[in-house]
């Protein structure tokens, strides 16, 4: 998988993309991320990539030049060979997009090529929302600076989903939120901790018992903390 991501912030993602499991999969040739810095297809030599809203109002907006040149560029790089076009998704990452959940995840590490828009200031132009945005991602309801650490949570939570990224193949499976399901508690040694004890379940050597468990607990673990996942 390669993912671009275009900013005006490009130390904001240095080291969540350097280190752990995206390090791992990056170095294993499994995944490929390019930090575009937006200022590279400014309108000046100063720099300039945003300008004042018309109508007035607080906040500068990023303009369409420089986003349509990066876009336009990076698109003919990913093209060839690709004659469905250069980009399989041209995220914006924005508090009004759809939010961000595993199911969105899992379906997003079956592309191949993503451009990542971050936003900053007020947001961008909203021409390229209409001409060149394929989806819109937030991952809360509240707003951050820019659109720089959303994007990093978004290549982690994909690019671990990779096949030959995590160790276990069979982990992320198992994680919260697939099967709209909260993970069961899991425990290690020692088996009597402060006279704390591992369920006896876990250390009887019975995996369909043990499976039937965790089942269990997440489903108890989910009807308590977030029913909501259970009626979807």
């Amino acid at each position: 998988m390669h993912i671009d991501i275009l900013t005006v912030i490009p130390e904001l993602l240095e080291s969540p993309l350097q280190h752990s499991i995206m390090k791992r999969a990056q170095d294993k040739g499994l995944l490929t991320v390019r930090v575009h810095q937006l200022r590279k297809w400014a309108v000046n030599e100063y720099g300039m990539v945003d300008d004042y809203q018309y109508g007035g109002g607080a906040g500068m907006v990023m303009m369409c030049e420089p986003l349509t040149k990066a876009i336009e560029e990076l698109s003919q790089v990913r093209k060839p060979g690709r004659p469905e076009g250069g980009f399989d998704e041209i995220i914006f990452l924005t508090p009004d997009g759809e939010l961000f959940n595993q199911k969105t995840a899992n379906s997003l590490s079956l592309k191949e090529n993503l451009l990542l828009i971050c936003g900053h200031y007020k947001g961008i132009d909203e021409r390229i929302r209409e001409h060149f945005v394929t989806r819109e991602i937030s991952v809360g309801d509240y707003v951050l600076s820019g659109g720089e650490l959303p994007a990093a949570i978004l290549v982690d939570a994909v690019g671990r989903l990779l096949p030959g990224v995590l160790n276990d193949e069979t982990s992320a499976l198992f994680d919260s939120f697939q099967d709209n399901l909260l993970a069961p508690p899991v425990y290690t040694r020692p088996e009597d901790f402060r006279g704390w004890k591992v369920p006896d379940v876990l250390m009887s050597g019975d995996h369909k018992k043990i499976d039937e468990w965790r089942h269990e607990q997440s489903l108890e673990r989910t009807r308590n903390r977030r029913p909501g996942l259970l009626d979807e």
